[in-house]
């Protein structure tokens, strides 16, 4: 069970880390956290992490972009 859960958070933090890539984001902590992998009773996260004011404005503009629907 435990290594099921570690690749489902592995593959999902490397469809974030592409969706992201697409919409020109980067986050440099991005990664699964591996307290909640290793926990019994709660599901593995995914920590986003730490980012400078430009990646975070960048962010920002691509999840308000895609609300109006201007990208793909």
């Amino acid at each position: 069970m435990l290594m099921q859960q570690f690749k489902e958070v592995e593959a999902v933090t490397s469809e974030l880390r592409e969706a992201l890539a697409r919409a020109g984001v980067v986050l440099p902590s991005l990664r699964p956290d591996p307290v909640s992998i290793a926990h019994r009773y709660i599901p593995p996260l995914v920590e986003l992490g730490r980012c400078s004011m430009e990646v975070a404005r960048q962010l920002t503009d691509a999840l308000t972009e895609h609300s109006r629907g201007e990208r793909g």
